[in-house]
């Protein structure tokens, strides 16, 4: 398969995935939390942290990437800080773009999370905590194997939306073959290019069966998880 692809097109896989994949271990335990506090709890502010949450969804991807650059720039609000006492540069790096790929698939982990917490009948938890057991392992042992579903759909939807993003990776990090360019990048950059569409072609295809792989695995490890808690 190495005839099929050049070095670039590898790198720029390779890349691509190891974004996505970060992209949605590191927000998962987030997901989690902030799914739960919007499916259980009552606040002053829900609407509005609801609101924060999906705003990446509504706003141009480019705006996302631009207000990341704000903030977390070399010499933006908290990149700054970053880059002073850690050393820690983000834009303009690959780790930009695992935050930025995050941002953008963020809404949608949650989104899917949330729907799961809200279809497990409370009743459930009350009658394990009247039995002594602690919120953590009520969770641990009643909701978490319920909403075991939700979660990979919602992880399997962020790792899409990771694997697609541009809009917010380009403003942010930029377009550097080797460094920065993940798969839609390169395919952009090959649609620039004269006589760069069989380039751009074979990317795509990879793509679509990255995707279509996803999504058979999510439904196969769903399956699995709905066969394991009707048998319980």
């Amino acid at each position: 398969m190495s005839d099929w692809f050049t070095p670039d097109e590898w790198r720029a896989v390779a890349l691509s995935l190891r974004v996505s994949v970060w992209a949605t271990l590191l927000s998962l335990p987030l997901g989690i939390y902030v799914a739960h506090v919007l499916a259980r709890r009552q606040f002053w502010g829900k609407q509005v942290l609801n609101g924060l949450v999906h705003l990446p969804l509504i706003l141009p991807p480019v705006v996302t990437g631009y207000l990341l650059l704000l903030t977390f720039g070399r010499k933006g609000l908290i990149g700054h800080y970053l880059d002073q006492w850690f050393g820690l540069v983000l834009a303009f790096k690959w780790t930009g773009a695992v935050l930025a790929a995050a941002v953008m698939a963020f809404p949608l982990m949650v989104r899917a999370i949330r729907l799961a917490f809200e279809a497990v009948d409370p009743k459930l938890e009350q009658a394990a905590g009247t039995l002594g057991a602690s919120p953590l392992w009520v969770f641990l042992t009643v909701t978490l194997p319920l909403i075991l579903p939700g979660i990979i759909a919602g992880a399997v939807l962020a790792f899409a939306k990771a694997m697609g993003e541009f809009g917010a990776t380009i403003t942010f990090v930029a377009n550097i073959p080797g460094q920065t360019q993940t798969l839609p990048s390169a395919i952009y950059t090959f649609l620039q290019v004269p006589g760069g569409d069989p380039q751009a072609f074979r990317l795509v295809l990879v793509a679509i069966a990255v995707a279509m792989l996803a999504l058979v695995a999510s439904e196969l490890m769903a399956r699995a998880v709905a066969r394991r808690i009707a048998g319980t």
